[in-house]
């Protein structure tokens, strides 16, 4: 009988095949063995295991399988938190690029948004992510990235010697972030809302170090939502509970925003100095922003183009 491991190169085997060590496994008896353990594996695992184990890019998924995956997601959430759960998967409406102002004049550093946006999609309690940060820095030097503080805590905000500079993703128009997943997990809508399949994600962390903004985080731990505090209206791309070992970050609130609603940090703002809108509408305030102030944006040497816009109102 021919032995597997010490036969002459056949039909289907490659020269690197024939550089296996002839004493252990060659590659196809290693990768036949692979996917006969994960057969064994998958077939004493349940229905949900194995969909996840084989699913599929939600970009490949027919309307049906999108059905059937929200589903499963209800189900889930349900069991793990008590309570009966939203998960849309609601599309990007034509004719709508959605932008972002943010009037520096106006921030008082109170960091209101910083915790809106942790209740409205779900952030990890502990261990804490916070898909903003508000920036403190000195009026004499202006913008100084350098010299930022973010954790600053004086008595009461704001503080007459600073202002205040909050960041998130940019969501910018050429995004770096999305052409270096290896696995394409991470992609820009056609509303310019940048997204990411979590179940597609591998953790691999390349699109985190090509963000120049500092906006994307890694679940290091188990992310941590308390059941009462859970927010069950969620999108599959959005705030939906994410597992650990992914990257997350700021959707604009997807779940929201494609409702016609605003995001979380837009409402909660005490003094107005966050602006929200469709870009493509001439008559939204966004719009107007754009063309009578004075915008800038983030890092524009570096041609991410944001549609995240700085300005100063007064």
């Amino acid at each position: 009988m021919p032995d597997p491991r010490t036969d002459a190169i056949t039909c289907g085997d490659t020269e690197d095949d024939a550089k296996v060590d002839p004493v252990t496994l060659s590659r196809r008896d290693f990768l036949t063995a692979v996917g006969m353990a994960a057969a064994g594996f998958l077939a004493g695992c349940s229905p949900e295991v194995r969909e996840a184990y084989l699913q599929k890019h939600f970009l490949e998924l027919s309307p049906p399988e999108v059905e059937a995956r929200l589903g499963r997601l209800h189900a889930d959430y349900a069991k793990r938190f008590g309570t009966q759960v939203q998960v849309s998967a609601l599309p990007a409406q034509p004719g709508v690029v959605f932008g972002y102002a943010l009037d520096l004049s106006r921030c008082i550093g109170c960091r209101r948004c910083v915790y809106a946006c942790v209740k409205e999609n779900n952030q990890s309690r502990n261990p804490q992510i916070q898909w903003i940060r508000v920036l403190e820095m000195e009026k004499k030097k202006g913008i100084d990235f350098e010299a930022a503080n973010p954790y600053y805590n004086p008595e009461q905000v704001p503080d007459p010697e600073h202002f205040y500079l909050p960041v998130a993703c940019q969501q910018c128009r050429t995004p770096q972030c999305t052409r270096v997943c290896p696995v394409g997990a991470t992609w820009q809508e056609p509303d310019g809302i940048v997204v990411i399949d979590y179940d597609w994600c591998i953790g691999c962390r390349c699109c985190m170090s090509a963000c120049p903004y500092g906006a994307r985080h890694f679940n290091w731990g188990e992310p941590e939502v308390p059941a009462a505090e859970l927010n069950p209206n969620m999108h599959v791309l959005g705030n939906r509970p994410r597992p650990r070992g992914v990257v997350e970050k700021c959707t604009f609130c997807i779940q929201r925003v494609r409702a016609g609603r605003y995001p979380a940090c837009v409402e909660i703002c005490p003094v107005g100095a966050r602006k929200f809108g469709n870009l493509l509408d001439p008559e939204s305030e966004i719009a107007r922003i754009l063309r009578e102030k004075r915008v800038f944006v983030l890092k524009a040497e570096l041609k991410t183009e944001p549609k995240f816009y700085y300005f100063y109102g007064i």
